[in-house]
């Protein structure tokens, strides 16, 4: 059985996905693989790798789906000519919806797969959240373009009202050990309630029950349109976003020359160093997504601020500072906070 739908993304980008249910695959687990695409004219003097096709990889959830035709849109806009075939990879993260993110892997979980099709040649360019992406992507990758970034605060989803005015005793959902730690934090008469799945399974959990409220990103709710669901965005200095959150990277073989020129136009360099220095931070910890770590970088009016959070895996004890200082300092300013907030915590470096 095969299900198509075509979706026309600027003017003359076309592509299409088959589900594709393949007995191989978990039952109800579609497989998605592009089926076709429409070929224009290309551009007289332009070359374009693979014969005008640039091969897309993504996650194939609604809000990956939805951040993908962004950035499609975008090469469009450069590149009008540029046919791009979006493939969806399915991750081990997307796969297994229910377990906690601590027992099933540390930060990766969402990008392993893709990282190894790039390697295989399989896909071209993959479409990540930053946040889900490791310290250290493997070897022979690169970022090749951060994406100007959305909105990088978490948010509170409720009916009940923002994080102060939820009731004692009441449910959060989340399945991050920092947003935990930040919630015990500010409210430790809350409860916690592990909370995984599609951004609009979340919002039901919190919006209908189970769980009085529950605390998600910003920039998914933002980018699906969702946001008369949040009822209050939390300040970064008091509860800190996890590195990279709200920017899209897109990820590239380091050998690809054609194609690293080919996404030159979309980096954005203030964003770029903002994101580098949140990366710089979880280096410097040698921290993964299961680890109690915050970083937020910003830039305005050529001045910039640095705003870390470090916790011990018990949730027992926590560092959050930020620092003032010039753009091209933020890296080093970085670093030199992540070293001293291991050793207040008493802390080594953990490598994953």
């Amino acid at each position: 059985m095969a299900v198509t739908v075509w979706i026309r993304l600027g003017e003359r980008a076309k592509w299409r996905l088959v589900q594709n249910y393949a007995a191989s695959r978990q039952p109800g687990a579609p497989q998605y693989r592009l089926a076709q695409h429409v070929v224009t004219e290309g551009t007289k003097g332009q070359v374009f790798p693979n014969n005008g096709t640039l091969r897309i990889g993504t996650r194939g959830s609604a809000l990956a789906l939805n951040q993908t035709e962004r950035v499609v849109t975008i090469l469009n806009s450069h590149y009008p000519d540029l046919i791009c075939d979006v493939q969806v990879v399915s991750t081990a993260g997307d796969r297994d919806k229910q377990t906690s993110l601590q027992i099933i892997g540390g930060q990766g979980i969402f990008a392993k797969e893709l990282q190894l099709a790039l390697t295989s040649g399989e896909i071209d360019i993959a479409v990540h959240s930053v946040k889900d992406l490791t310290s250290v992507l493997p070897p022979g990758l690169m970022l090749g373009a951060i994406l100007e970034r959305e909105d990088p605060r978490d948010v509170v989803v409720s009916n009940l009202g923002n994080l102060a005015e939820l009731p004692a005793g009441g449910t959060v959902g989340t399945s991050s050990r920092r947003r935990i730690a930040l919630v015990k934090r500010l409210r430790p008469d809350l409860e916690i309630a592990n909370l995984r799945g599609n951004i609009d399974t979340r919002i039901r959990k919190a919006t209908e029950g189970p769980l009085d409220a529950a605390i998600i990103a910003a920039a998914g709710v933002h980018r699906m349109g969702w946001q008369r669901q949040i009822r209050q965005h939390l300040d970064v200095r008091e509860f800190v976003p996890a590195p990279g959150q709200g920017a899209l990277g897109i990820e590239l073989r380091e050998d690809n020359h054609d194609v690293r020129e080919l996404l030159e136009p979309l980096h954005e360099p203030e964003t770029g160093n903002a994101i580098e220095a949140e990366r710089a931070f979880l280096r410097a910890v040698g921290g993964g997504c299961t680890s109690p770590i915050g970083a937020c970088a910003g830039i305005q009016d050529g001045a910039a601020t640095f705003t870390g959070m470090l916790a011990t895996e018990d949730l027992e004890h926590m560092c959050i500072d930020t620092a003032a200082c010039q753009p091209d300092e933020l890296q080093s300013v970085a670093t030199g906070m992540a070293n001293q907030m291991l050793s207040e915590l008493s802390l080594e470096v953990r490598h994953r």
